[in-house]
């Protein structure tokens, strides 16, 4: 039976994908979500092959209805794969899918004479798969400076580092926060609801915005709304909408990615291959989240850093806890995971310095520390009331903060932008136009290491970055 934690999770990106039936996988375990009743294929013969094994398949075995198997949306197109409909994704419940199990399956014989991957689940995308902290964000008294602090570092528009950050899109005043002003990309959509509670994840991009801008003042950041959806997108629309973002704006010095999933595999996604394979031709570097879930399993994108041919290409980052001196305790880890920056308690712009926003807490509170972690992890401390409740509890009502600006927040989803922040300050400072020499440089340079699950890793610490006591909170709060 998959956590409460993954179930809540799983509910909030349904209700952000009301049009996709979703299913945990694999057998409940939750160790990531995917569309039912659909499997991914690289277009030409190979979803030919594909498709016409699934349907002898499922015309063999009793209970299995060969009727559905056909291909759902167009069969060619950039990222190079196909969808396949195995099964009716309205039948069943979320704990798996019989009918896309049974469809790997069918293929297994064949992958094995091909030596390689002929099928895969259409995984979701997410910001937050699966456990993201459940007490946050949460609004800083007002006038507390943010952590990283803004570095001194002059913006020179001819020397500025390009940022791409792929996200959720920025706040409409998102340029009255100072740091912001060399930051342009997509506005986020619907901010608030009809009441004017601030939406899930909304103002995610723009905090990753500030951290990079204070970090490294000289870069030219832009954000796009790739992730609008309550932070999630599916596996085979995502790599259509990297290349789109790429066409936009051109192949930037740095791609800042917040995102991710697992898939029980050691190579790849197969949505994701086709941007993935032009990436490493390009001079971009990738870096990218190492995921949430206090686990050692590669998660993609990030774990392309330890796949032979992108090592230079791909940074993964996790997630340091508060005072720097060991990993948080929510951070993905392992040989996969590259570098490890501050990740927990950062502060940074959610809004702009406008009009004060309400956010109501979504997540129920839950226990972050049944890893074995006894410092105020930031899945304890502070204590919220949401709208999802643990079974058996009673209902309360859930809490509303008010965001003025400044607020904090933990994840590798924010050492990741500190970390693509210390390579393009590295870049200015040494006047080094390749980011891919810049990740070899400032790795091999480091000077700072803390210790994760018993490792010794390095540590990306900006300059400007305050570490925060890990010791229990004062009573009341």
């Amino acid at each position: 039976m998959a956590p409460q934690r993954f179930r809540e999770q799983f509910d909030q990106i349904q209700r952000s994908m009301p049009d996709v039936p979703l299913a945990m996988g694999p057998d409940d375990s939750a160790e990531f979500f995917y569309e039912k009743g659909v499997v991914l294929a690289r277009d030409g013969e190979e979803a030919r092959l594909v498709e016409d094994t699934v349907r002898e398949h499922f015309t063999a075995f009793a209970g299995l209805t060969p009727d559905h198997v056909r291909r759902s949306g167009p069969e060619t197109n950039r990222t190079g794969i196909t969808r396949i409909r195995v099964g009716d994704p309205g039948e069943g419940a979320r704990d798996g899918d019989p009918a896309v199990a049974h469809a790997l399956r069918s293929l297994r014989t064949a992958e094995g004479r091909a030596g390689r991957r002929l099928v895969s689940r259409n995984h979701v995308v997410s910001i937050a798969v699966n456990a993201c902290p459940g007490d946050e964000p949460v609004p800083v008294p007002v006038g507390e400076p943010p952590n990283p602090a803004p570095a001194a570092t002059e913006y020179d528009a001819g020397t500025a580092v390009g940022v791409l950050v792929v996200d959720t899109g920025l706040m409409h005043d998102y340029r009255s926060y100072p740091p912001l002003v060399h930051t342009d990309g997509d506005a986020q959509t619907r901010e608030c609801d009809d009441d004017g509670v601030l939406q899930q994840y909304v103002g995610h991009g723009t905090f990753i915005a500030g951290l990079l801008a204070a970090v490294a003042p000289n870069t030219d950041v832009t954000v796009r709304g790739t992730l609008n959806d309550a932070g999630a997108i599916l596996e085979s629309e995502f790599g259509e909408k990297l290349f789109e973002a790429v066409d936009r704006d051109g192949w930037p010095d740095i791609l800042s990615l917040s995102a991710g999933t697992s898939n029980g595999r050691t190579d790849g996604l197969l949505g994701l291959h086709a941007f993935m394979e032009e990436l490493r031709e390009q001079r971009t570097l990738l870096v990218a989240a190492a995921g949430n879930n206090a686990s050692a399993t590669p998660f993609w994108p990030a774990a392309y850093a330890d796949l032979p041919g992108w090592e230079h290409a791909v940074l993964s980052v996790g997630a340091l806890r508060a005072d720097g001196e060991f990993g948080a305790c929510f951070s993905n880890h392992g040989g996969w995971v590259k570098a490890y920056a501050p990740g927990e308690r950062l502060t940074s712009a959610l809004t702009g310095f406008g009009t004060p926003v309400p956010y109501v807490y979504q997540h129920s509170t839950y226990d972050a520390c049944r890893f074995g972690f006894g410092y105020a992890c930031t899945c304890r401390y502070p204590r919220h009331n949401g709208v999802l409740s643990e079974p058996g509890e009673a209902p309360a009502k859930p809490d509303q903060v008010m965001f003025e600006g400044h607020a904090q927040w933990s994840g590798t989803s924010f050492a990741t932008p500190v970390a693509a922040g210390l390579i393009a300050s590295h870049m200015t400072e040494r006047k080094e136009t390749d980011p891919r020499a810049a990740r070899r440089q400032l790795l091999a340079t480091v000077t700072e290491f803390a210790e994760v699950r018993g490792a010794h890793v390095p540590a990306l610490l900006p300059p400007t970055w305050r570490p925060v006591p890990v010791g229990p909170p004062a009573a009341g709060t």
